[in-house]
């Protein structure tokens, strides 16, 4: 089965950098809470590794 990210936001965005902001929205997200399904590709893992800091990630399969 291929894995899948599960992405939740978990912290504000308002004082963070612009840069920091365009990857939560690119993955799909814009309020505290919010989750998104992703797959578990090289690029998606590094938009999760720059805002670490403002999401919690669960592997699923899918």
């Amino acid at each position: 089965m291929a894995k899948s990210l599960k992405i939740t936001q978990t912290k504000s965005v308002i004082s963070e950098k612009q840069n920091q902001r365009n990857t939560l929205r690119s993955l799909g997200l814009k309020k505290i809470g919010q989750s998104v399904v992703r797959e578990d590709t090289q690029a998606n893992r590094g938009y999760v590794r720059a805002v670490a800091h403002l999401v919690e990630v669960e592997e699923i399969d899918a």
